[in-house]
């Protein structure tokens, strides 16, 4: 019932589309029609465009988000159990983080050219700080109680990390994780229609150049599913692995 629920806005703004486009409210050349729109993003299904594309920018996510990973889970589990270190980044930390990434793809794009090196450092920037922020959030949220007893016991600094730091960390370092993708995919179509060759971003792009709004569409919706997608994959994963305080799985995963 709850899925039917929300399928009803989408039904309401094809239906309106769909009556729009057939009784001649708009331009056709401007907005295509639903029944123009789904034939191109048939055509470009068969072909395999749409597939290069996504498969492009798939590759380009998931590779950008593991190095952001690699960066920044490290560094929030050793800010936090090393806290008096802290000072010494905030300050760089907070400068970076208030950069958007796309205000650096100029200045990659010198260094590094239109190749992949640049967008991936886009999305490292884009991704790195939900992770390393909500990986320090849990460890400074750390139950003190517990390293109490973690010391009472004589527990060294790895024995506190893996039974008590780390469990208690897991939920934050997911949610961190689910945010640092969806802010991966944001960047990355970015990075790819100011400077790509291939990707859904390009694509985008390359319609506009050819005046085909109906390509521009079937990609903007591809990126729409693919999120979706995406993130809901891995909001059932991590439900397998973590166990929610009652009412934290609506508020983070829409129920």
């Amino acid at each position: 019932m709850r899925f039917l629920k929300g399928l009803l806005i989408p039904f309401v703004v094809l239906a309106i589309w769909y009556t729009g486009s057939k009784s001649g409210i708009w331009n056709s050349f401007i907005l295509p029609s639903p029944v123009q729109t789904f034939e191109t993003g048939q055509y470009l299904i068969t072909s395999g465009i749409l597939l290069k594309h996504v498969l492009i920018s798939l590759y380009r996510v998931f590779a950008g988000f593991a190095l952001a990973f690699l960066l920044a889970f490290p560094l929030g589990i050793i800010l936090g159990m090393k806290r008096q270190l802290i000072d010494y980044f905030e300050l760089i930390i907070e400068f970076v983080r208030h950069v958007p990434p796309l205000a650096t793809v100029p200045m990659l794009i010198l260094w590094f050219g239109i190749g992949e090196i640049s967008k991936l450092v886009v999305i490292v920037l884009a991704s790195f700080f939900p992770i390393f922020l909500n990986t320090l959030d849990g460890v400074l949220r750390c139950d003190e109680h517990l390293l109490e007893v973690g010391e009472s016991f004589g527990f060294a600094a790895r024995d506190r990390f893996k039974y008590i730091i780390f469990p208690a960390t897991f939920p934050y370092i997911l949610m961190g994780m689910r945010l640092g993708l969806g802010y991966s995919w944001r960047a990355l179509i970015g990075a790819e229609i100011i400077a790509a060759t291939a990707g859904i971003g390009y694509m985008i792009l390359d319609a506009e150049l050819l005046s085909r709004p109906d390509i521009m569409i079937v990609g903007i919706l591809t990126i729409g599913i693919l999120g979706t997608l995406i993130d809901f994959v891995f909001f059932r994963i991590t439900n397998v692995f973590v166990i929610w305080k009652e009412g934290e799985k609506t508020q983070n995963g829409w129920g």
